[in-house]
């Protein structure tokens, strides 16, 4: 069954019958579309006045206004300072003992007492160990006995042979006999010089019963308790260390000797043991250098298995901050006091193990810029090469910025930090952690040579 067009407008507008007010009475949502529909061309003529409507209702909206482009970003920028340094390589090194003696027994015997407490510093000649002497003593009383026999034996033998040699000039005696007496007489005297001896080391036996501090150190604890048998040159009975001056072992790698060896040939540095120049030393968790040394000793060769140089510093320990064993960072000048470029070390960025900067340059635009880097000192970092004194380095703001782009470049102060709040003005977190915030802020400052650009 066909349907017209102007019968579906009629369908859609009229109200169905059951809807309706009354049978005679039409209602009509809007006359204009059943004016159209009752006509031939009124399904057309319906859709353009739908279509002229909705853009008379668009055209009434507002227009939407294109949003400004953002500010340029600012950064602070810094210039790379010149500042005469020494070159320095950093090492990592173990401590050990300048002294370190193990104490022995020097007697067998039963240990009688132990005269320290366990960790103790201790001074040279002081008592730690001692073993029980009586039957020390009583050998010493015996070989003094034997002595005092041996001199009289002597002393008999050298009157007869006296006697005998007044005898032999008027013939009383026969040569033989003279002679005979002569090496009874020596012999006497050899056994007496041996009773000596036995005599002299039953005294020494006596004194080794007392175990002394070989030289003022620390002690660690005792190895063996009292009532125990220790054997001569056998039983360790402690340790003793010297506490200063500490030495540090580290390792030189073969390019630093190379370049340490030229500045020696070119009389820029010394030779060790004759190596004037301080080395620093930083304990664990340190970022400053607070001990000093000296290199004092240097292998004769190289290791072939790691190439490289062992080398010795002697670290003076005046407050016993170091021990044997521990863990140390040792910064060693390895050139001559030379004028280097440097820059704040939080200036730098890493590309994939090549540090780079970033660059301002005349137009205020960035451009990134690889350098080659050295050592760092107090915060700084020595640049070898890539930049120039005027450049102005970017040491803010690394993050929000990329090469080409437009920045307002300012000058760079480092302000200190500020004064930590007081309790009731922390937050929650810091009364917690215990953390205090501090800030370093950067500020604009006049200067002449920025101004020209």
């Amino acid at each position: 069954m066909d349907v017209t067009i102007p019968e579906i407008s009629r369908r859609l507008i009229q109200p169905p019958a059951s809807q309706q007010l009354a049978p005679t009475r039409k209602v009509w949502i809007c006359p204009m579309l059943h004016y159209f529909s009752a006509r031939p061309s009124g399904a057309v003529a319906c859709m353009q006045v739908c279509l002229l409507m909705c853009l008379a209702l668009s055209g009434c909206q507002k227009k939407t206004v294109a949003a400004a482009d953002p500010p340029p970003p600012e950064v602070f920028f810094v210039r790379p300072s010149t500042q005469t340094v020494t070159q320095h390589e950093e090492f990592s090194g173990r401590t050990t003992s300048s002294r370190t003696v193990e104490i022995h027994a020097r007697v067998s015997g039963y240990l009688a007492k132990a005269n320290f407490q366990d960790g103790a510093d201790v001074k040279e000649g002081d008592v730690l160990f001692e073993i029980e002497d009586s039957p020390f003593l009583a050998s010493l009383a015996q070989a003094e006995a034997t002595v005092k026999q041996m001199h009289a034996h002597m002393q008999g033998l050298k009157l007869q042979l006296q006697r005998s040699e007044k005898l032999i000039r008027t013939k009383a005696i026969t040569q033989e006999e003279l002679e005979t007496l002569t090496y009874q007489t020596e012999e006497a005297e050899a056994s007496k010089a041996a009773a000596e001896s036995a005599r002299d080391q039953a005294k020494i036996n006596v004194t080794y019963t007392k175990v002394r501090a070989p030289f003022s150190g620390r002690i660690n604890r005792r190895q063996v308790d009292p009532g125990n048998l220790v054997k001569a040159d056998m039983t360790v009975l402690a340790t003793i260390v010297a506490p200063s001056p500490i030495y540090g072992y580290f390792d030189f790698d073969e390019r630093t000797i190379l370049q340490m060896r030229r500045s020696v040939e070119q009389g820029k540095l010394k030779a060790a043991p004759d190596f004037e120049a301080k080395v620093e030393v930083a304990l664990a968790g340190e970022e400053n250098f607070s001990l000093h040394g000296k290199i004092n000793w240097v292998d004769n060769q190289i290791d072939p298995g790691t190439g490289t140089l062992r080398s010795r510093v002697a670290i003076e320990n005046p407050n016993l901050l170091l021990s044997p064993g521990m863990f140390v960072r040792l910064r060693v000048p390895v050139g001559p006091q030379e004028p280097a470029l440097m820059i704040p070390e939080e200036s730098l960025g890493s590309d994939q193990g090549q540090r780079y900067v970033y660059i301002i340059n005349a137009n205020n635009e960035i451009e990134y810029r690889r350098v080659d880097v050295g050592w760092v000192t107090e915060g700084r970092r020595v640049i070898r090469s890539g930049l120039k004194l005027e450049d102005r380095v970017v040491v803010t703001g690394l993050q929000r910025i990329r090469p080409k782009t437009l920045v307002a470049a300012k000058p760079y102060i480092k302000t200190p930090a500020a004064q930590q709040p007081a309790e009731k003005d922390k937050t929650p977190a810091e009364k917690q952690s215990g953390a205090v915030k501090t800030t370093e802020t950067a500020k604009p400052v006049e200067n002449p040579i920025a101004s020209k650009h």
